[in-house]
């Protein structure tokens, strides 16, 4: 089987890997998001997936869009029977999706139709729950709707945070990614269509996603707090020398004033006075 794979961030370099190690896959081409500037010195940075991309001496392509650009003509000459998308960035319009036989399969890490949308692995944790999933299923013109071809539970714990439970789910999705590619082309997996009436969305997180609200319970605040770990990270204003100060919250009850290092809550208030405010 011959694929082109979308993903971008280092959630999707894995999946990548995944596909790279089985002999009856072939990846043609990445596709990728451009460069960005990252850091205060603003370092043009490749994805992650570029990266993984070069080791194996794959081509790599970062079309600034994928509607007003070369990607139609430059994806259809590839020959891919199929299109893999692994947290690419952006949604991939229909003249892209039409393009190989197979059409596109997305792997998307929730359990669908809860939590369509940018951040599920955030919202599972932020809203207690005790499993998700990878859910495999091919990819449509609206965002996570597409029908499903393969769903895999994984455990939310109650130390979770996001960076160890997006580990788990990149460890379980490889591999299923695998199985549900060779069934889907063999036919012995038919497309489910989602139940949109139970459909949830989550939303595009930034910097301001996490600062806490103390009116909430401690077991909210904890949850979110190992749901933003680590980005957009969690935080808080207290006023210090009559001047307000930003102090990062981190999970297991650690926390770091702006320009030093992570202290305990009690060396903090001994030093600063209460984090409430």
């Amino acid at each position: 089987m011959k694929l082109v794979f979308f993903g971008t961030p280092d959630f999707s370099a894995p999946f990548l890997s995944a596909l790279l190690e089985e002999k009856d896959l072939e990846v043609l081409a990445v596709v990728t998001q451009p460069d960005k500037p990252v850091g205060r010195d603003r370092i043009l940075t490749p994805p992650a997936v570029k990266v993984r991309a070069i080791e194996a001496s794959i081509p790599v392509l970062q079309f600034p869009s994928l509607r007003k650009s070369e990607a139609p003509e430059t994806l259809k000459a590839l020959g891919a029977d199929v299109f893999v998308v692994v947290a690419y960035g952006k949604l991939i319009p229909q003249e892209i999706l039409d393009i190989p036989r197979l059409g596109c399969v997305n792997v998307h890490p929730s359990l669908l139709p809860n939590y369509r949308g940018p951040s599920p692995i955030q919202a599972a944790i932020a809203n207690g729950d005790t499993q998700t999933a990878i859910s495999i299923m091919l990819l449509d013109a609206g965002m996570d709707t597409g029908p499903i071809l393969g769903q895999k539970t994984v455990e939310v714990k109650t130390d979770d945070t996001y960076a160890t439970l997006a580990s788990r789910l990149q460890e379980v999705g490889g591999p299923f990614l695998v199985d549900v590619l060779r069934g889907y082309a063999s036919g012995a997996l038919q497309p489910i269509p989602q139940d949109d009436s139970r459909a949830t969305i989550t939303t595009l997180l930034d910097r301001e996603s996490g600062k806490i609200d103390f009116t909430e319970s401690p077991e909210t605040i904890d949850r979110k707090i190992r749901a933003y770990h680590p980005w957009p990270g969690c935080y808080t204003i207290v006023q210090h020398n009559g001047a307000p100060l930003r102090v990062k919250l981190l999970p297991n009850q650690m926390v770091q004033p702006e320009g030093k290092k992570p202290m305990t809550t009690p060396e903090f208030e001994r030093g600063y006075g209460t984090l409430r405010g």
